[in-house]
């Protein structure tokens, strides 16, 4: 790309009437933010239902990285 920086391919660049790039509102952003992390969270979610053994295993090592965290 010209600029150096990679877009979404499902998602073109929304432009004004001259053809330059818009800018995103903080409520476009936070809006977008929350749905991917909605599809994130489904995606673990499908994830962990799937793969048991794996969810298990990822739980307990968590759980015991919590055990020995010092403050």
């Amino acid at each position: 790309m010209a600029d150096g920086k990679q877009q979404k391919r499902d998602q073109p660049v929304p432009r004004d009437a001259q053809g330059a790039p818009e800018a995103e509102t903080e409520a476009e952003r936070r809006r977008r933010r929350a749905h991917f992390l909605r599809e994130l969270h489904e995606a673990k979610a499908l994830r962990d239902r799937v793969q048991p053994r794996r969810a298990r295993a990822a739980r307990m090592r968590q759980a015991m990285r919590m055990r020995t965290f010092r403050w």
